[in-house]
């Protein structure tokens, strides 16, 4: 029975360590990230482009633009003043990307790159959304070393936004008694067969 009860609490203790998500990091590009950039009439200068681990955009004339760890108003500013030692009024448009982990119970498991509004919830539905043994109610998001829960359903924390980095696991729907209770009983069986074993001896 000690056996059980300990097994028990620790999966009790593991169900803990993940807090509600309440707030998001700032809203900053980081390496890894994309910028989509469509200049008008300059296919040289339009794309989607990476950013190296310096910060700077991987690209062979635009790596001199640095764009992480700035607000995302300031992206738009640094690549508006590269533009103009080109062209005069460079009419273009710049999206951030941030890059989105989405695995565990959903349809398609890759690396998104998404834009700054869309939210968690928005980001599971583009992997295809939970498989029928994905639980919604139960999805884990790793940020920077934090862990946290969220609910896509009936809980704000769906709406939140995506920030760079994001990792969301959808967790698999399971039964306790048949994956955690059944498996601990034929445990703390075992280890007190082994204890009277032992003690017969």
């Amino acid at each position: 029975m000690r056996v059980f009860v300990s097994f028990l609490a620790l999966i009790v203790l593991g169900s803990m360590t993940a807090a509600p998500a309440q707030t998001r990091p700032a809203a900053v590009l980081q390496p890894g990230d994309q910028v989509r950039i469509r200049v008008w009439r300059d296919s040289e200068m339009s794309g989607d482009f990476g950013i190296a681990p310096d910060g700077s955009l991987i690209h062979p004339v635009l790596r001199a633009v640095k764009v992480t760890g700035i607000p995302l108003t300031d992206v738009e500013t640094r690549i508006r003043t590269f533009l103009l030692r080109y062209q005069t009024e460079p009419q273009f448009v710049a999206e951030p990307l941030f890059r989105v982990t989405v695995g565990g119970q959903v349809q398609k498991a890759d690396v998104y790159f998404l834009a700054p509004n869309v939210t968690l919830g928005q980001a599971v539905a583009l992997a295809g959304g939970a498989t029928e043994s994905g639980r919604t109610d139960r999805v884990r998001l790793l940020n920077n070393g934090q862990l946290s829960t969220i609910k896509l359903n009936g809980n704000d924390s769906g709406n939140l936004p995506v920030r760079s980095g994001d990792l969301l696991i959808v967790e698999r729907r399971g039964s306790f008694f048949r994956e955690i209770f059944t498996p601990l009983v034929a445990i703390a069986g075992s280890a007190a067969a082994i204890i009277n074993v032992t003690r017969r001896r």
